[in-house]
């Protein structure tokens, strides 16, 4: 769930929808991703950056519940395609004053990594899940759950491609229902902290290769042919990666080793072309390291035979 499609909803406002959560989460539903964002950029925005952190609640916001996150583990890089869902697994340990009952059905914690700055996310995914907290001591839990991503939603721009920030959130109802006229939002608890790791979030890559002819006779010229392409978030195709260098690699048949030839760049459309000398049977591939943007990728290997 991405928080760009629900800044303009709750921004200057702790708008009491963010809160109509428990009811769809009683009855087995998966909206803790679009509630939490919800929560997110209201708590992030002008006024919820004062209200959200007070320690006893305004007439229109929760009040800042006693719970902090450490020691989290998210995997170094995220690699999101055009259409495929990604989830990623994250741990954390959730730390909770003694008045805190977290293994409340009301009560919800997910971890969600954001872009930009905390104050200021250009960007925001969590899970659709919330986390599974499993109590360690009286005032901590182990908590493991997922960051789904879904690129095919428009969840990501391409300028999202890079570092982001690793955080976390709870939300206590304490019996509070949205749904009832009775519902009294200043006995809901949240909390939400930022800055607990990071990952890159990458668009993911394709490479390809093509040695000809095939067969060849020893001591000619083989022409290897490819192209580097990565994912477009915004229109859902893999376009070509401009001036990239990529390394010609061989491994001889019979062997699991492969060793660099020569490096060349990309063109201005993504595609390769070199030539080398063919002296052996055996398997020729490209291989990109990548960037912070970019996973590295490896061809799968073109099979020569030499005469």
């Amino acid at each position: 769930m991405r928080i760009r499609a629900t800044v303009a909803a709750v921004s200057g406002a702790l708008a009491l929808s963010a809160f109509a959560v428990p009811a769809a989460h009683a009855a087995g539903g998966s909206s803790f991703g679009a509630d939490a964002a919800k929560l997110f950029a209201a708590a992030h925005s002008a006024s919820g950056k004062t209200a959200y952190t007070a320690t006893t609640a305004d007439d229109d916001a929760p009040y800042a519940m006693d719970v902090t996150f450490s020691d989290v583990k998210i995997a170094k890089a995220v690699k999101v395609g055009t259409t495929a869902h990604v989830a990623t697994s994250v741990t954390y340990t959730l730390t909770h004053g003694a008045d805190v009952d977290i293994t409340a059905e009301d009560f919800f914690s997910g971890a969600y990594i954001y872009k930009g700055s905390y104050d200021d996310p250009a960007n925001f995914l969590i899970g659709d899940d919330p986390a599974k907290c499993t109590v360690t001591s009286a005032t901590t839990a182990s908590c493991k759950g997922d960051i789904d991503v879904y690129p095919g939603d428009g969840e990501l721009y391409n300028s999202d491609a890079g570092l982001w920030h690793a955080g976390a959130l709870a939300v206590a109802y304490n019996g509070q229902n949205p749904s009832s006229a009775d519902f009294d939002i200043t006995k809901v608890g949240y909390a939400d902290q930022g800055a607990l790791g990071s990952t890159q979030v990458q668009r993911l890559s394709k490479l390809t290769v093509n040695a000809a002819p095939e067969p060849v006779k020893k001591g000619k010229t083989l022409t290897v042919t490819g192209k580097l392409s990565r994912a477009n978030w915004e229109d859902g195709k893999y376009h070509g990666y401009t001036g990239q260098s990529v390394k010609l690699q061989f491994r001889k048949k019979g062997s699991s080793t492969y060793t660099n030839v020569k490096g060349i760049k990309t063109s201005s459309t993504g595609t390769l072309k070199t030539t080398t000398k063919a002296t052996v049977d055996g398997y020729y591939r490209f291989s990109f390291v990548g960037t912070s943007t970019t996973p590295a990728v490896n061809a799968t290997g073109d099979y020569v035979d030499v005469k």
